[in-house]
């Protein structure tokens, strides 16, 4: 077999089970191990998937934030609705970067009396027409692919509120991993973040679950409440109940007619 087809099947193989091993590859390929894990670096340099202890797991596709907030969709407007609904007056807000908070900022209704901090310009510019929220920028280098605020300013800053609900973009989901990021210096911004709630509120469509990146944010006990996709099956959830968190699973609102 070319090395091009034992990594293709490999790619088929990580998208049936979810995972590799390092040892059952070798085994069903009877190849050396070297030959395994030159074929997982591989991949891994091509970010097709995320190198772990023994193997390896799916990594969540990462497209650029603008594509992000472009591929607009009524599964993510319900799982923002589903979000929203968990900020009530008089509450501290910590709002992160990322295309899915944005969409939960845009669906708080103008009435809303709340304070909401957040690293995200986008998600305060979507605030601006909200009279009765007060808007905390938190101030530090502009990460410009992310269009948000990162670095120890922001971190120090964070740790001036004791907030009552963290709404958190994440990346990669996984029972065993936790949550994780693509970028080291987003990841210290969210560990904060979660560090300052009471409370944890994660935005995940199927895509991201059962995924890793390199950067560990924390284990999946530090989230309070999951919104994911209504159409993932429940077993597919079970490990992340089992856990202690607290699964919304968000029913896509009808169309307009």
């Amino acid at each position: 077999m070319l090395k091009e087809e034992r990594q293709q099947a490999i790619m088929e193989w990580l998208r049936l089970e979810g995972k590799v091993v390092v040892t059952d590859l070798i085994s069903h390929f009877n190849v050396s191990e070297d030959t395994i894990r030159r074929d997982l670096n591989d991949l891994a340099e091509l970010g097709m998937l995320q190198r772990v202890h023994g193997g390896a797991l799916p990594r969540s596709p990462s497209p650029p934030y603008e594509q992000r907030v472009q591929e607009a969709s009524t599964t993510r407007r319900a799982l923002a609705e589903a979000a929203a609904r968990f900020i009530h007056d008089g509450q501290v807000i910590l709002m992160d970067s990322g295309s899915s908070v944005l969409a939960v900022a845009t669906s708080l209704p103008t009435s809303l009396r709340a304070t909401i901090v957040t690293n995200s310009v986008p998600v305060a510019a979507a605030l601006i027409h909200h009279p009765e929220i007060e808007v905390q920028v938190l101030g530090g280098r502009l990460k410009k692919e992310a269009q948000a605020m990162v670095g120890i300013p922001v971190v120090e800053a964070l740790r001036q509120f004791r907030a009552d609900l963290c709404v958190l973009g994440v990346c990669s989901l996984h029972p065993d991993m936790g949550i994780s990021m693509l970028d080291m210096e987003e990841a210290y911004v969210k560990r904060a973040m979660i560090e300052q709630a009471a409370e944890v509120i994660a935005v995940a469509d199927v895509a991201k679950l059962g995924t890793a990146a390199p950067f560990v944010i924390g284990p999946l006990r530090a989230l309070t409440y999951l919104v994911t996709d209504s159409s993932i099956e429940p077993d597919v959830l079970t490990p992340y109940q089992e856990r202690g968190i607290t699964v919304i699973r968000a029913e896509p609102s009808r169309p307009d007619s």
